[in-house]
């Protein structure tokens, strides 16, 4: 079994694109499933009852529905509705794998129900607090001004923080303004990028040309560590949590609040949904309509202080 679910990972990197983080999870996942078998199904009456001797010996008969409600109801004991919904999501992007590769005949998760998501807001910044943030910054320092061009690329394009990481030289067109992006999926986007954030980034790589001998005519990573290689996304988040605390913001804050306040900052300022879909590389436009939610949420509020009868 540990075969399959190698070979199924491998699939989802070379066929799909997906992510290190996306494919580890599933990895974790299934193999948290094939031990809930393991334990709950090895040497007991249920066994008998399911003809099954161990999880390797009949492939099918773990996942009948038996099995999979079993394991469903497992999971509520523990786990939150989101997260509930991934690993079923993983389990049947594996059983529809095996029952392509006619290792099983049907894939029996298709009966169990993912359970239905709370609508949660997205956490963001108001303007005040994120200008504050980002004007706190001290830039007298090659790490400095690196920091103040990293947060000023997240709030200006709305980039995830892997994104950000995965950023090098030749992906920014300082002319045009643009910054080509490879998201999910290994799908590319443009995106604008402001003049804010592309005076930050041209004032850090101008003292980083002259502190290290580090160019722009040579391609390669946009945001460097101390030690001159790629700077990582726990060390992106790291260093903005050190920044906040700084100057008071007592409640963790992720580089990802960086995106969410960036489109509702657009849409409050009227941009069009489906603008801030492409800009975000959102898939679908129910993705991006929850930040719609923040926006009227905002506008009742401002309806009930001020009108006579509200």
């Amino acid at each position: 079994m540990k075969k399959l679910i190698h070979e199924f990972i491998e699939s989802l990197k070379t066929e799909k694109g997906y992510s290190v983080n996306t494919c580890r999870a599933y990895k974790n996942d299934l193999l948290e499933f094939f031990e809930y078998i393991r334990e709950n199904y090895k040497d007991n009456k249920k066994d008998k009852e399911r003809k099954i001797t161990s999880p390797n010996t009949d492939i099918e008969a773990n996942f009948d529905l038996l099995a999979l409600r079993g394991y469903l109801g497992f999971l509520y004991k523990k786990n939150k509705k989101s997260t509930i919904a991934r690993k079923l999501s993983a389990l049947r992007s594996f059983l529809n794998h095996l029952v392509k590769r006619k290792i099983i005949r049907d894939n029996m998760a298709k009966f169990v129900s993912t359970p239905k998501q709370d609508q949660s807001i997205p956490v963001f910044l108001p303007v005040d607090d994120m200008f504050r943030l980002l004007d706190s910054i001290d830039t007298d320092t090659l790490l400095g001004q690196r920091n103040l061009a990293m947060y000023e690329t997240l709030y200006s394009s709305g980039l995830r923080v892997s994104e950000l990481a995965r950023l090098n030289i030749f992906d920014m067109d300082f002319t045009n303004k643009l910054i080509k992006v490879l998201g999910k999926g290994n799908k590319e986007r443009i995106v604008p990028i402001g003049k804010k954030a592309l005076d930050a980034i041209t004032a850090y790589r101008k003292k980083l040309e002259i502190e290290k001998g580090i160019s722009l005519e040579n391609n390669g990573p946009l945001f460097l560590n101390y030690k001159q290689t790629r700077l990582s996304t726990r060390s992106i988040a790291r260093i903005l949590q050190n920044i906040a605390l700084n100057i008071g913001f007592f409640m963790p804050i992720y580089p990802h609040a960086f995106r969410h306040t960036f489109a509702t900052h657009m849409l409050d300022g009227g941009a069009n949904l489906r603008i801030v879909q492409e800009l975000l590389g959102h898939k679908s436009l129910s993705t991006t309509q929850k930040y719609t939610h923040v926006s009227t949420n905002r506008l009742m509020e401002a309806y009930d202080k001020a009108h006579p009868r509200g």
